[in-house]
């Protein structure tokens, strides 16, 4: 069967699952989402997209970054990240991007191990409108001649409420869960497997045949580790994996064969992978999610091959970390934090209490914080209060301290100097000038 759109990379012949079936189940769950659904391997690389044959994921992100000059892989980076957290967080994630799109990722697993992800978007959670549009003008220095260019695309790009995407994303879950739960490739697993434990055995063989004397080649080859850290840092796969191999090499010979020994030194091995990879420039909160998953998957394991084959599997799953993702990750929690403040502004709310919903610590998500949106999280909250508080004021049934409660503050005198410090103007002359007095912003 030839599907509509066919894969935009070269994918060869080894990803681990069945591509086709995967593509006919992301077509009908298209149909019915009525959004854009794509499937990518562990590099962000697009393999099937039920939108586009050209590798372009987003084509509004596409644009900016045209405008801009930006790098033509960004989108691919921030797909990895959602895949990654999707990952982390049991399967399913909802994200944005840093051009505030919405966008949610699940991933797809054969065997124990990742073999790529379905990622959905993007949408919006709510109308574009001017303010989003002149928002993105001013973070990424557009000229203003292009406003309704970007206007036309964004209108094009499906707006779903909340509690739709919530439910959409439960669904691409159980779509991956139903292509990751078939047995796919098993030959070319095993023939991987075998070169493996071949690549090994050689190794052990020349050891062996090197002459000298035992003590001697068994002792471990702490250089080797440096060489390894060097390779997973650098990204290069092939380099790491032939250093691996020396490695475990050592292990079996200096082990007599003993597998609880052998284990004993993989768990070395994962938590110095884990270490290169962070040195790298791999997500520290991804690198300890994925440790945490391994170091509770050793167990499973019955012998030595299966084992050594498992820690190759884990190192490039390592080295495919070493990406630079911080950026992504901060517009994604900024978005997430503006998002739930503007949800939830007439209650009182807490720097912690958003933290703890971004994943971060309360002094990490403060200077994040304060980074990206040039002010610290408190101001930005009345700032929220008082704009919700300016509609309320212009309806004269409300008084004045219902308006204070109405937007989150229990003191109405707080409420007042709070305003005046931002509108310039007490609550109540506004209310009389039907908010007609001019505006000046005094930060705090």
């Amino acid at each position: 069967m030839v599907l509509p759109n066919a894969a935009v990379v070269d994918i060869g012949d080894d990803l681990g699952f069945d591509l086709e079936r995967a593509s006919k189940a992301i077509v009908h769950y298209g149909r019915v989402a009525e959004v854009g659904v794509s499937i990518i391997d562990t590099r962000g690389n697009i393999l099937y997209s039920t939108e586009t044959t050209s590798g372009i994921s987003c084509k509004f992100c596409h644009q900016v970054r045209q405008l801009m000059d930006g790098e033509d892989g960004y989108c691919n980076k921030v797909h990895l990240y959602g895949g990654y957290q999707s990952e982390r967080f049991g399967g399913k994630y909802i994200f944005f991007c840093p051009m505030g799109l919405v966008h949610w990722a699940s991933p797809i697993s054969t065997k124990g191990m990742v073999r790529g992800y379905l990622l959905c978007g993007p949408a919006l959670m709510m109308e574009a409108d001017d303010f989003l549009i002149e928002d993105l003008l001013r973070k990424n220095n557009i000229e203003e001649e292009y406003l309704e260019k970007l206007r036309d695309t964004l209108d094009n790009i499906p707006v779903i409420a909340p509690q739709k995407v919530t439910s959409l994303s439960e669904l691409l879950f159980m779509v991956a869960s139903h292509i990751s739960d078939a047995e796919y490739l098993q030959y070319l697993e095993q023939m991987e497997f075998h070169n493996h434990q071949s690549h090994i055995s050689q190794y052990i063989h020349m050891i062996k045949t090197m002459g000298g004397n035992d003590t001697n080649v068994s002792e471990y080859p702490f250089e080797k580790e440096k060489e390894l850290l060097s390779c997973i840092a650098m990204g290069d796969k092939k380099g790491a994996q032939t250093i691996l191999n020396k490695i475990l090499g050592y292990i079996f010979f200096s082990s007599g064969g003993n597998f609880e020994t052998i284990k004993a030194r993989v768990l070395e091995l994962i938590v110095l992978l884990s270490r290169a990879a962070m040195e790298g420039g791999a997500d520290v909160e991804q690198i300890f999610g994925l440790n945490y998953k391994y170091l509770n998957t050793i167990h499973n394991f019955k012998t030595v091959e299966e084992l050594t084959f498992w820690l190759s599997k884990i190192m490039i799953r390592f080295t495919d970390c070493v990406f630079n993702l911080k950026d992504i990750k901060h517009a994604d929690v900024i978005y997430k934090a503006v998002n739930y403040i503007n949800e939830n502004y007439m209650k009182k709310i807490t720097l912690e209490e958003v933290a703890a919903h971004v994943y971060l610590s309360p002094s990490y998500f403060s200077k994040v914080f304060k980074d990206n949106m040039n002010c610290n999280f408190n101001t930005y909250v009345n700032r929220v209060r008082v704009e919700k508080s300016k509609q309320l004021l212009l309806n004269e049934n409300i008084n004045l301290v219902d308006v204070s409660n109405l937007v989150g503050y229990e003191d109405q005198s707080y409420f007042s100097k709070v305003f005046k410090k931002i509108e310039g103007v007490t609550p109540g002359k506004y209310r009389v000038t039907r908010g007609k007095y001019k505006s000046k912003e005094v930060e705090q």
